[in-house]
């Protein structure tokens, strides 16, 4: 969780203080989510834990929505810069998978939170978080078209349906409390992967 702002006089810009207090306040958010689910969380749950003001949280956020979203995307975007040096590391097609899909579930096992925000929780967070993520998804369609050097239509869905393994293999063991064995699912997936690549 990031630190309160000292009280008092800072020397912190306008722009920092807004910086920090946002990042506090997701940080709370994805904490909060995780002991109570997106319907059971209220505003003033999230504002109590982050240490902000309700005006603060409203300044930075239209609503309870928008804060998931702008979540799920700092979400997101972090783990895409992450599997992006992943991905222009050298290597068979093969190889390049599996360190981004060891990067990724490392990623994931290291902030169970933010995870569970990603992979449980848009489910109830409404139309506009679910269409957002699935666009996000996409990113990661697109690391695998590159990875494994492919661009028909065909192997785009092939790769959209391992990135859907992929999420519904991990989602299962969070639901199940399982963290521990997320790390577990790289090898079938990288079988499936292999299976896949040796087919065509």
């Amino acid at each position: 969780m990031t630190e309160r702002l000292p009280r008092g006089r800072h020397g912190m810009s306008r722009a920092d203080v807004a910086a920090q207090q946002r990042t506090r306040i997701l940080d709370a958010f994805a904490a909060v989510l995780t002991e109570r689910g997106y319907v059971n969380t209220p505003v003033a749950a999230i504002i109590e834990r982050a240490g902000v003001s309700r005006e603060t949280f409203y300044e930075q956020f239209a609503s309870k929505q928008d804060c998931f979203v702008a979540a799920l995307e700092e979400t997101v975007t972090g783990l895409a810069d992450t599997l992006g040096t992943a991905i222009a590391a050298p290597g068979t097609p093969i190889e390049r998978y599996e360190r981004m899909l060891r990067v990724y579930l490392d990623a994931l096992v290291a902030r169970p939170d933010t995870a569970r925000l990603f992979l449980i929780e848009t489910y109830a967070a409404g139309d506009e978080a679910m269409q957002r993520r699935l666009e996000l998804q996409q990113q990661f369609v697109d690391g695998l078209m590159v990875v494994f050097g492919r661009r028909s239509a065909r192997d785009r869905a092939a790769c959209e349906a391992l990135v859907g393994a992929t999420v519904a293999l991990v989602t299962a063991r969070f639901v199940a409390g399982d963290v521990a064995g997320v790390r577990a699912v790289r090898r079938p997936l990288v079988d499936l992967a292999g299976s896949w690549l040796a087919a065509r």
